[in-house]
């Protein structure tokens, strides 16, 4: 991982010394709150600073369709606040195979782009890697994922927005729990991280929190539920990121259903937690990954994604982003079972 420093920014002069005139960028897997103020960020910093930039529609298969279109400051009036992303998104199984990368390849050179901004999460910087080793330009990645399970960056754009969504969900389920004095199940996006549970779960005052990264004995949470009961507490909320080992919200709810008859109701969030008008936030931190991506081609650097440690930007090599592994808060770690009791 390597820090560099934001310089203070001087419009048309960032180019000077640089070989690329032509940048192109893309949003690809799933969408995040914050996709658009990303794609903003590097289409009217790529213009002040003297670059063409044009937008590739539908991800790595719009690339591979030839899908691409001039942006311009103009093109991307009015979508800072706009949830999902104007370029639109999706998974390629074309461009998984050889003679697809090299249609991708074909396209990027008969329009010159030297430079691909690829915001998106660890499948679509895999795609770049593996595009990497047959076209010769630049390529950055900008980390846009709820899941916040990129190695690099505090956070991922999206991250907060979905934190937050999900937190409203909880929030108006404990007001029903309550009411009727039920136990409620509520999944959560996560397949192989447990961010979003963990932070929406401790902020929803959840009694219990099932992530991916710790296997759930569901014989000790059945205790800990009857312990409660005992002690008066008449409703409870569990959260579920997708990716428990124990399987998402039905399949844990089954299970406890052998082991005891509590009266259990079930909520999936699902793409909820995908859409909506991006926070603060992420707008910002967003803005920022996406200017300084435009920054980084400058440098003349490849082959990393942007990111921000600490209130500092940093570069951090594409391989490392998916292959070491970013740690939950270990604070709320520690404190979530006290907290619950």
């Amino acid at each position: 991982m390597t820090l560099i420093l934001f310089p203070c920014y001087k419009a048309k002069k960032a180019r000077e010394g640089s070989m690329v005139k032509k940048i192109a960028v893309f949003t690809s897997g799933g969408d995040a709150p914050g996709m658009n103020a990303a794609i903003r960020a590097v289409v009217r910093v790529g213009v002040a600073d003297g670059y063409s930039v044009v937008g590739i529609q539908g991800g790595y298969q719009g690339l591979i369709d030839n899908d691409l279109v001039h942006l311009g400051p103009r093109s991307v009036s009015n979508i800072l606040q706009r949830g999902g992303t104007i370029l639109r998104t999706s998974r390629s199984e074309e461009f998984k195979t050889p003679a697809g990368r090299e249609k991708a390849r074909a396209i990027l050179e008969e329009h010159n782009i030297e430079a691909l901004i690829a915001i998106g999460g660890d499948g679509t910087f895999r795609g770049a890697v593996a595009l990497s080793k047959i076209w010769k330009g630049k390529i950055i990645g900008v980390p846009g994922t709820i899941d916040n399970d990129l190695f690099g960056t505090d956070y991922t754009i999206g991250y907060d927005t979905a934190v937050n969504t999900a937190l409203e969900s909880i929030d108006k389920i404990r007001d029903t729990a309550e009411a009727h004095e039920r136990l409620f199940l509520i999944e959560v996006m996560g397949r192989h991280a447990g961010f979003i549970a963990l932070e929406s779960g401790v902020a929803g005052g959840a009694e219990e929190i099932l992530i991916p990264e710790y296997p759930c004995s569901l014989k000790d949470l059945s205790e800990r539920i009857h312990e409660r009961r005992k002690k008066g507490k008449t409703s409870s909320l569990i959260i579920v990121a997708e990716g428990c080992s124990e399987g998402g919200a039905y399949q844990v709810a089954e299970k406890l259903k052998r082991m005891e008859h509590g009266d259990y109701r079930i909520v999936v969030l699902g793409y909820l937690q995908r859409g909506g008008s991006p926070s603060a936030r992420d707008r910002i931190l967003a803005t920022k990954l996406g200017a300084y991506a435009v920054q980084v081609v400058t440098q003349g650097i490849s082959g990393v994604m942007v990111g921000e440690i600490a209130g500092n930007l940093v570069t951090t090599p594409l391989p490392d982003t998916w292959e070491k592994k970013k740690s939950l808060d270990k604070v709320l770690l520690a404190i979530a079972p006290a907290l619950a009791t």
